[in-house]
């Protein structure tokens, strides 16, 4: 069986959470836990009878704790209908772990503590027995049970860190019957490109994290000039009233030995982490009990490897009357050598530390996982969330994991008043009514990070509108340099006024066009500015602003497609010579891609042998470079179950044929020689 280590694990922490006894010189965290339910909003729906109630959610874990007296019972009346446990093969899916546990409390609790949507039912499924290890196969068998026990929702808090088309395969088979699937992005941020299988399935909705609507969702800013610098607060650091301005100033590690022969006093001191050598301890409360003490304002530490830490100020080895003074900020090892070389000069920086709940934790997973479609879908609050967990007790956690049973509660309070809905649908009236997330400094995060926003139940459920897609993209060069695109309005009220407005582009100008139930968006290219830019549509109706994420791509080339019966036929129209060039054709629907290589001398067309909706990907090389081009067609094949051995062949890459056909002359000879 092929096993993958999990990208994520179930129980992942930011910080160290401290309890400490009431004393005048503690460091107080004060944890309102249960303030993400409201802050997503799902405390509205309750006020209207909307609770989840007759919805089935499966929820694919290490199993549910169903002894626990706010998730009590299976089968019957529980709230565990029922389940599989895949690892001992019997029917008692009984949780050892407790991540299963947790995930299941965020969703359905009901009894001290409140889920989402508290009325709905649990379907678990084990198929890890420490919620950092699973089998793909087990994912997959537990998926295809879900879809047998007429699940309407499955929420995933596991996956593995590849793209994995069986398990594409068994989601895309999921939502086709009709089954919402919410899937964790994963805890492997802040780099990209780090969401693997389910999460980078288009049919899913895919949920990265933020921080908590809690007094300890802090973060901070450090801003030299124009330039504003990635910077996080360290553990025990406090929200300032007043940003701090000052002179910043090198203290080397910020060993009181170190800042006693610098002057340091009403400044920021940057120093670095560590100590001389590799054995010397010197702990982060040590450097800002030093720079407070020789009169710094605030203290930067950056790394001294590459990346970002989290530090802490509050920890077991502090003495005991130590309690931090002043900000303490962490930056990665680039950024501060480079504001160490700035330094030369008086160079003054501005440090902020506030409350952010709405920041995407640095955990979270990030995009791209494909050309034509963003991830993550969306975020939730995923940090300090308390929840349900073994022994009939109640933990602390954080990670994407605790995320995406936000998502699946609200898609069960939206099936409980509409049960029509389609997984399309509701995926488009969380996407469209969400917050936009920011980060510190107030720009937005990028859809690859942030998705379309942070979810917000209370819109969505009072939302009239249906739109899709959800999304746009639009796909321009030099030589084409305009594309219409149009999206679906679904409404009992098309009658009434739209407010229309598009975020500004600096390459672009945007324009609409309303038709009946049809909005037909128009971009325009007003730059020869290669590259790509992210931006909005909003559509304002009965006092709920509906953005649209508008991502546009400007090219190099342009790729001009015809159809033919089945066949497309490409020119591609470039103002440079080209060498080769390979074309793919994804089905929207099944993910199948079929993909053809030529050369400007040997240009073929690419069959086609399914209709639908295709999106289209030209890799073209020169003699310098390779770049990408992209479409998306609608293609009404006439080659439909006309699938044969040639055809299958003919999409085979040609080295992989070669080596096929060398392996079978080997075999024939090796079988020849051995009879011999």
């Amino acid at each position: 069986m092929w096993k993958k280590i999990i990208t994520f694990s179930g129980i992942f922490a930011i910080f160290l959470v401290f309890f400490i006894s009431l004393d005048d010189n503690d460091v107080q965290f004060e944890l309102f836990l249960e303030n993400s339910r409201p802050h997503i909003g799902a405390v509205y729906p309750m006020e209207m009878g909307i609770d989840g109630q007759g919805i089935k959610i499966a929820v694919i874990d290490t199993g549910v704790n169903f002894e626990h007296p706010d998730l009590l019972g299976i089968g019957g009346d529980g709230k565990i209908l029922g389940g599989y446990d895949f690892i001992e093969n019997d029917n008692f899916p009984q949780d050892t772990n407790g991540h299963g546990t947790q995930v299941a409390g965020i969703i359905a609790a009901d009894g001290e503590k409140t889920g989402v949507a508290p009325k709905s039912k649990i379907l678990a499924y084990r198929v890890s027995e420490d919620g950092e290890a699973v089998s793909s196969d087990l994912i997959i068998k537990a998926i295809k049970q879900a879809i047998i026990d007429e699940a309407d929702i499955i929420n995933i808090s596991l996956g593995v860190d590849i793209i994995h088309d069986e398990i594409d395969n068994a989601v895309n088979e999921a939502v086709n019957s009709g089954i919402v699937v919410v899937v964790a992005a994963g805890n492997s941020g802040p780099d990209e490109e780090t969401i693997g299988s389910p999460g980078a399935n288009p049919n899913a909705i895919t949920v990265g994290a933020t921080y908590n609507d809690i007094d300890s969702s802090i973060v901070s800013t450090l801003q030299i000039g124009e330039k504003q610098f990635q910077v996080l607060p360290m553990l025990g650091t406090e929200i300032i009233s007043d940003k701090i301005m000052a002179e910043i100033e090198f203290g080397g590690f910020g060993r009181d030995q170190d800042l006693k022969n610098s002057d340091v006093r009403g400044k920021i001191v940057l120093v670095e982490r560590g100590g001389e050598t590799e054995d010397e301890i010197v702990f982060f409360s040590e450097k800002e009990q030093a720079a407070a003490s020789n009169g710094a304002k605030a203290i930067i530490v950056f790394n001294n490897e590459p990346g970002i830490f989290y530090g802490e100020l509050i920890h077991e080895f502090i003495p005991e009357n130590y309690t931090p003074s002043i900000p303490a900020i962490s930056m990665t090892q680039e950024d501060g050598l480079m504001i160490k070389e700035m330094l030369n000069v008086n160079t003054i920086g501005t440090i902020d530390v506030f409350n952010h709940p709405d920041f995407v934790a640095m955990f979270s997973s990030r995009g791209p996982v494909s050309p034509f479609y963003e991830k993550p879908d969306l975020v939730a609050p995923g940090v300090f969330v308390e929840t349900t967990s073994l022994g009939g007790q109640y933990n602390i956690t954080s990670g994407t994991s605790y995320a995406a049973p936000h998502a699946t509660g609200a898609v069960a309070l939206l099936l409980d008043k509409k049960p029509e809905l389609t997984p399309h649908e509701i995926k488009s009236k969380l996407i469209t009514t969400s917050n936009l997330v920011t980060d510190p400094f107030g720009n937005e995060f990028s859809m690859n990070t942030g998705g379309a926003g942070r979810i917000n139940v209370k819109n969505a459920l009072d939302s009239e509108l249906i739109i899709l897609p959800p999304s746009l993209r639009f796909d321009l060069s030099t030589e084409k340099n305009s594309e219409t695109k149009y999206i679906k309005i679904n409404s009992d009220k098309l009658d009434e006024k739209f407010d229309i407005k598009f975020s500004n582009f600096t390459n672009v100008n945007l324009d609409y066009d309303l038709q009946d139930n049809l909005l037909y968006v128009t971009s325009k290219l007003t730059s020869d500015k290669i590259g790509e830019s992210e931006g909005r549509l909003f559509i304002k109706h009965n006092e709920i602003v509906h953005q649209i994420p508008i991502h546009i791509r400007v090219s190099e080339a342009t790729v001009k497609i015809t159809k033919d019966n089945g066949e497309l036929f490409f020119e591609i129209i470039k103002p440079f010579e080209w060498t080769y060039a390979k074309i793919s054709a994804i089905n929207k629907e099944t993910l199948e891609k079929r993909s053809i290589s030529f050369s400007p001398n040997n240009i073929i067309p690419l069959k086609i042998y399914q209709s639908g909706d295709y999106w289209i990907e030209v890799k073209i090389s020169t003699h310098e470079k390779i770049f990408d081009v992209f479409d998306s067609k609608i293609i009404d094949s006439s080659l439909e179950n006309k699938m044969s051995m040639f055809s299958i062949l003919e999409n085979i890459e040609r080295p992989v044929i070669i080596l096929t056909i060398i392996i079978i002359i080997v075999g024939v000879f090796g079988t020849r020689i051995l009879r011999n």
